[in-house]
């Protein structure tokens, strides 16, 4: 077992980078986590579940720019969790743990365009989709999972 296999738990943190230019504020600092185990907790913590990978706050539409695109346009972000992200054999209400495993891919997918105000009328960012990368970041150094 490495530092990779530490179980999430409520409050541990999720990082995201989406690479310039794309400026995404929601992303600009850890969110933090909220497990949904009912019957396991860590350090009196309830432990993060697939599915909570996803705060709420970044389950609605995000601003997000791209110079020289300033005017904000708006997205959603997908993360696609690892099999390293998850736990193989242990399992909670039938859904795997989650545990830290290193980076995974995160997507953000333009909904409505970032547009660069010119005379002619707006121009859009024609770039639909912005590919990132996705850490947890936990506190927990000493229960870990398969």
């Amino acid at each position: 077992m490495g530092v990779a296999d530490f179980v999430i738990r409520t409050g541990d943190l999720l990082e995201v980078t989406i690479p310039e230019p794309a400026v995404v504020p929601a992303l600009a600092a850890p969110l933090p986590l909220t497990g949904s185990s009912t019957n396991v907790t860590v350090g009196g913590m309830p432990v993060c579940l697939q599915g909570d990978e996803l705060p709420m706050a970044l389950r609605v539409p995000l601003v997000y720019t791209a110079p020289p695109f300033t005017v904000p346009g708006t997205g959603t972000l997908t993360l696609t969790l690892l099999p390293a992200n998850l736990t193989r054999r242990t399992t909670n209400g039938g859904k795997p743990i989650l545990v830290g495993g290193g980076t995974f891919t995160a997507l953000f997918t333009v909904e409505t365009p970032a547009t660069q105000p010119t005379p002619a009328g707006p121009v859009p960012d024609t770039v639909p989709t912005k590919p990132g990368t996705a850490r947890f970041i936990t506190t927990n150094a000493s229960v870990t999972a398969s």
